[in-house]
């Protein structure tokens, strides 16, 4: 089955931004890739995004970014004065220390469909990926 995603990347490491790309490239075969290094940047880029027919947006949300983490970002994401207004996507938050305490904020977001921890491992996100199939 080919999966039909676009990917935002929101994470402030350049070494993980590169990683996680080819990753979601070479072994999901994903090309519609699209990276940036913080919250207030995917704000942005999610008031011009434009949905596609059949496309379901994944958002791989670092949660531990500076200037805006990724709870702080949710919370923006929600504000009506941002015009993000998106029907197809999930968001999957990413740690590099699976602190108890965030998992517990990101089970709590209506938004948020799972943790997953860093390194990512092709074969959870996989999962989600093929569970969002059948949303679309």
């Amino acid at each position: 089955m080919k999966l039909n995603h676009k990917i935002l990347i929101i994470d402030d490491n350049v070494i993980d931004q590169i990683v996680t790309k080819q990753l979601l490239k070479k072994k999901l075969n994903l090309q519609d890739i699209h990276v940036v290094n913080s919250g207030k940047e995917a704000l942005q880029w999610l008031q011009h995004y434009k949905k596609e027919k059949d496309v379901f947006l994944v958002i791989l949300l670092d949660i531990k970014m500076p200037e805006m983490d990724g709870f702080e970002f949710l919370d923006e994401f929600d504000n009506p004065h941002n015009r993000i207004s998106i029907d197809d996507f999930v968001i999957v938050m990413l740690s590099s220390s699976l602190d108890p305490n965030d998992k517990k904020r990101a089970q709590k977001n209506t938004h948020v469909h799972t943790l997953l921890s860093k390194p990512l491992q092709v074969e959870e996100l996989s999962a989600v990926l093929l569970a969002t199939e059948t949303k679309s």
